[in-house]
């Protein structure tokens, strides 16, 4: 008995050498603190290889399902991080990395995470985040302005009102998104005096109330998926998401739109919000945002528009103009850890009503209590870290002129690239950057002229083929781990069908046209591999 009381003492002095005093050995996470601290950049490159196990031979080292029994030395635990992790992580900061939404981030961004970490304030509620609160208050004040240019006496009234608030920030765009149409709901089922509301009676109730047979979000084929959850979670359900299709420019398609429009009338369906996309993920292409606004002033309800990627190209003077109408919209989405290059898990939403998020308040008696300040009676998620410092920290150092020359870096390197890809007879353009993403396809000269000669049935067969040869080379160049692109599978209008087209998004700064044109000629290389040489040869064979 002794002995264990003496292993017992021991563990908790262990434990509160863990919460007050890092370990002073060499290899501890202090160390790769330190590492990261100094150099970011060569930290990534000197620690991360080049892809060598596949996710099955890594899922291994994560396959116990027994919590350890003791209390162990960070320093040990270190290894595992340096051998396990981060070894094996994906290099998302590389230049060449330009297939997914994800950038390097500014050195400054790591000593204030540290720091966000270390106060790990919670700001649910103004007692555990005194000065956080009203700095989030101001950063969405500054988005507010951003979107929608208010005179500059509109916000004092507003910004460090306890009653309201100008947005709500949130894990992501999913959460964003979902916020705006949880508010556009509400709101449409407002309470009077028979009727509870929505939160209070249901939706079966609401709508009894309202007498229609359902509600429904109308937004393009180009949709983030992020809104089929929304409409699964709020009760709509997933067949009242109403997806349009879209142009030969990936825009949602205005005629079709009032298709839709007379069809849900038709089923007495109230259109509860229409969506415009700033930004699709896929293309980065901008719906009619004016001309969608005018839309949902026409059919009475929630205009939203779905900027987490977008956003940002409002700091440049140059591109502004390409979201036109957004300042018309009831809510926007911008995303922090995308375009503003903040850390993941930093998402926002502004309404241009500052009294629309009273549509979805919430109190408790311990916190949230009315006539607070506490940003939870306002937001989905309850417990969040304070990563408004992160977003306050790239709008005061970076500024706006900083964002704007990222911006204009961003497109202008998307249409040097889309004109690499024009110029090279091997490759086929299959969307115009309007912002700063592409599509492309490796399609041989020889190829491009066979299609252009063939029928339709002979050309499907050989866009199958295709498919199969841009679904390994993309494959094969993300394993190589040198550069990598992503793939997709989108209506190609040349072709009237669905292909599997190579994906690329260029908002790293670090990304030089030198890089583009190695990421060309990998992929020259990569076709040359036997299983693709022999996918090729089968479409020679089968034009003769």
């Amino acid at each position: 008995m002794p002995k264990n009381r003496d292993a017992a003492r021991a563990n908790l002095e262990n434990l509160y050498r863990i919460f007050t005093v890092p370990e002073a050995r060499d290899s501890t996470l202090g160390s790769i603190d330190q590492m990261i601290a100094d150099d970011v950049a060569g930290f990534l490159q000197t620690h991360i290889v080049a892809i060598e196990r596949n996710l099955e031979e890594i899922e291994a080292d994560f396959s116990s399902s027994t919590i350890p029994e003791e209390p162990t030395y960070v320093s040990e635990y270190t290894e595992f991080v340096k051998e396990k992790l981060v070894a094996q992580s994906v290099h998302t900061a590389a230049p060449a990395f330009i297939g997914h939404m994800t950038s390097a981030l500014p050195y400054f961004m790591l000593p204030l995470s540290r720091i966000m970490t270390a106060l790990n304030q919670n700001l649910v509620k103004v007692e555990t985040s005194k000065a956080f609160t009203p700095m989030e208050r101001q950063v969405l004040a500054m988005l507010h302005h951003l979107v929608y240019r208010r005179e500059d006496d509109f916000y004092p009234q507003w910004i460090h009102n306890s009653l309201y608030a100008l947005g709500a920030f949130c894990s992501g765009g999913t959460i964003a998104n979902v916020t705006a149409l949880w508010v556009a709901r509400n709101r449409l089922f407002a309470s009077g005096p028979e009727f509870r509301g929505i939160a209070q009676e249901g939706l079966a109730r609401s709508l009894k109330h309202l007498g229609c047979e359902g509600i429904a979000v109308l937004v393009s084929e180009r949709g983030h998926y992020s809104f089929g959850k929304a409409a699964d979670l709020l009760g709509l359900g997933r067949d009242h998401l109403v997806k349009v299709k879209t142009d030969a420019n990936n825009r949602i398609d205005l005629n079709a739109l009032k298709e839709e429009c007379r069809r849900l009338q038709g089923e007495n369906i109230r259109p509860l919000a229409l969506v415009g996309i700033a930004g699709t993920t896929e293309t980065g292409n901008i719906d009619p945002l004016d001309a969608l606004a005018d839309f949902a002033q026409e059919l009475g309800c929630h205009f939203h528009v779905d900027a987490a990627w977008g956003g940002p190209t409002l700091f440049s003077d140059q591109h502004r103009s390409l979201l036109a109408g957004i300042e018309r919209a009831d809510s926007v989405t911008i995303d922090a850890h995308k375009q503003l290059y903040v850390p993941m898990g930093a998402g926002m939403v502004v309404f241009k009503d500052p009294t629309a998020l009273s549509a979805i308040e919430h109190h408790a008696n311990y916190i949230l209590r009315h006539g607070s300040k506490d940003l939870g009676s306002h937001t989905l998620e309850g417990s969040r870290p304070g990563k408004s410092l992160l977003v306050h920290a790239g709008l005061s150092i970076i500024g706006r002129k900083g964002y704007e020359l990222l911006i204009n870096l961003g497109i202008d390197r998307a249409k040097t690239f889309a004109g690499m890809i024009q110029q090279h007879p091997d490759f086929e353009l299959t969307s115009e950057p309007e912002l700063n993403i592409l599509t492309y396809r490796y399609c041989p000269q020889s190829v491009q002229q066979q299609l252009s000669q063939s029928m339709p049935e002979q050309a499907g067969q050989i866009n199958l083929l295709l498919d199969q040869v841009c679904q390994l080379l993309q494959k094969s160049q993300r394993e190589a781990g040198k550069t990598f692109v992503s793939r997709t599978r989108l209506r190609v209008p040349r072709y009237d069908e669905e292909l599997t087209v190579l994906r690329v998004v260029l908002a790293n700064p670090l990304t030089t046209d030198e890089i583009l044109a190695t990421v060309l000629a990998e992929q020259c290389e990569i076709v040359q591999q036997p299983e693709i040489a022999t996918l090729l040869a089968m479409i020679v064979t089968r034009d003769k």
